[in-house]
Parts: C-alpha cells; sequence; structure tokens
C-alpha cells in the first residue's frame, strides 16, 4: 500500500501536463495530496486531473507573474493551504550551429521559462509556504546540464541559475519553516523522445546504470525531498541520473576492452 506521506497538504506543480511533472502530480495524489496541476496547454492539464482524485487542472503560463499569483491564490483558496511547491516549467531551445549566431530572443526565453518562472512561483508562494505550519517545501527540477556540457547553452545557465537560486532561497526561507532543494534529472523517457527509440538506446548504454530514467524515477525523489522524510534536508541538489555525473562509463568501457 502507497504511503500516505500528504494526507492534507496542498501541492502545485508548474508544467504538470505530461513527463515528470504528471508523474509528479500522480505520486502527490497517490499519497494523499490535493494537486493543482498547471499547465500552458489546457488538454494536458485536465486529462492528468482527470486521472488523480481530487487533483484541479489550471492553465497557468509560469513566465507571467499575474498568472502565477493568480495559481497559487486559487490553490490556498480550493485547498485551505498550500505546503509544497514544485517548479518543473521549462523552456529548451536547440542551440545554433554556431555560439555568435545565439539570438537574445532564444536565450530570454530560456533564462525565463527555466529560471525566471521558478523565482516568480516562490516569490507569490512563500509566504502561504510559511504559514503551513513546518510542512512547507519546495522542490525545483533542474538538470544535470547545470553541472557539465550536454548542450543547449541558454538552458544550461538558466538550470545552473537554478541551482544556485535553489541554495540561495534556502537560507532565507529555513527561518521561516520552509526548505528548498532541487532535483537534477538525467536523460528521462519523456515524450519529447518519442520516434527517437534509438537514441534512448544509445544513451542507455552511456549510463552506468544501464538505462534511461523514467518520469517516476524523478517523481519519487521529488516526493522525497517534500515529505517529513526529509526535514532536515535543505539547499541541496539530488542528482536523479542513473550516475552518469559520477562515472565516466564510455571511458571505462573503452579501458576494459583495451
Amino acid at each position: 500500500m502507497q504511503m500516505q506521506r500528504f494526507d492534507g497538504y496542498g501541492v502545485l506543480i508548474t508544467g504538470a501536463g505530461q513527463g515528470i511533472g504528471a508523474a509528479t502530480a500522480r505520486r502527490f495524489g497517490e499519497e494523499g495530496a490535493r494537486v493543482l496541476v498547471t499547465d500552458l496547454d489546457a488538454g494536458h492539464a485536465e486529462k492528468t486531473a482527470a486521472a488523480i482524485p481530487g487533483a484541479l487542472p489550471l492553465v497557468c503560463d509560469a513566465r507571467d507573474g499575474a498568472a502565477v499569483e493568480a495559481a497559487v491564490a486559487y490553490a490556498v483558496r480550493e485547498f485551505g493551504s498550500l505546503d509544497v511547491v514544485v517548479n518543473n516549467a521549462y523552456s529548451c531551445t536547440p542551440d545554433a550551429a554556431r555560439f555568435e549566431d545565439q539570438d537574445d530572443e532564444s536565450w530570454n526565453r530560456d533564462l525565463e521559462g527555466s529560471l525566471t518562472s521558478a523565482f516568480r512561483v516562490c516569490r507569490a508562494a512563500l509566504p502561504h509556504l510559511e504559514a503551513a505550519g513546518g510542512r512547507g517545501a519546495i522542490v525545483n527540477v533542474g538538470s544535470v546540464n547545470a553541472e557539465v556540457d550536454f548542450g543547449n547553452h541558454a538552458y544550461s545557465a538558466a538550470k545552473a541559475g537554478l541551482a544556485s537560486l535553489t541554495r540561495t532561497l534556502a537560507g532565507n526561507a529555513a527561518p521561516r519553516g520552509v526548505r528548498v532543494n532541487v532535483v537534477e534529472p538525467g536523460t528521462i523517457r519523456t515524450g519529447g523522445w518519442a520516434g527517437r527509440e534509438d537514441d534512448l538506446a544509445y544513451l542507455a548504454g552511456v549510463y552506468p546504470l544501464g538505462r534511461v530514467g523514467e518520469p517516476e524515477d524523478i517523481a519519487a525523489a521529488i516526493a522525497f525531498l517534500a515529505s517529513r522524510d526529509a526535514s532536515w534536508i535543505t539547499g541541496t541538489t539530488l542528482r536523479v541520473d542513473g550516475g552518469i555525473l559520477a562515472v565516466n562509463a564510455p571511458f571505462r568501457g573503452a579501458r576494459s576492452d583495451g
């Protein structure tokens, strides 16, 4: 039987219509939370929320400060409290062929979608998380791109900024009884990889644990950091990456073949 660590909790998740966000919404719902499933796409939000008892869908552009304020107010009004926020919304624009051809528009789009959006959500939610009686938690969804070069200049810079924001906000929020942590996923099998099974099969061989991640792997880590099981953890970066940042699997393979 699934643990009920979030009975009575109100949870807001951005970018929750599919992929990691949807899996996270399901995980919180399974553990007793009321979940506000926010997404840019109304259909995705509604589909995800419909499968989770007590969940509500809401169209919200996390890049829009007014929309974020309205979403937080809606969650508090409908659930009676806001105890957990998960910042999962992001933007990732393909790099230009040459760095000097990267334009301001794509750079700003990724920073807005992956970093500034999280800042806006945290800013709106923090007073309510403080009022949650020690249950308040923010979990940001970062990326291994924040740590080493996997491409995508703007996205990677934004995720590195998100890791830094996590640490500075953790220090600010700790005296207010709110914990702030970040999960950094590696390659996750989401809809963005549809039709690219050969690429995923190749990448599975690069990861030390022999597979790419599933959305549920990240959802489990997020739920842990949001729960009382992690009550003495704040300002930390939890890498959920199949070991790719710790072990150079291709290099080790080359050595063993030599």
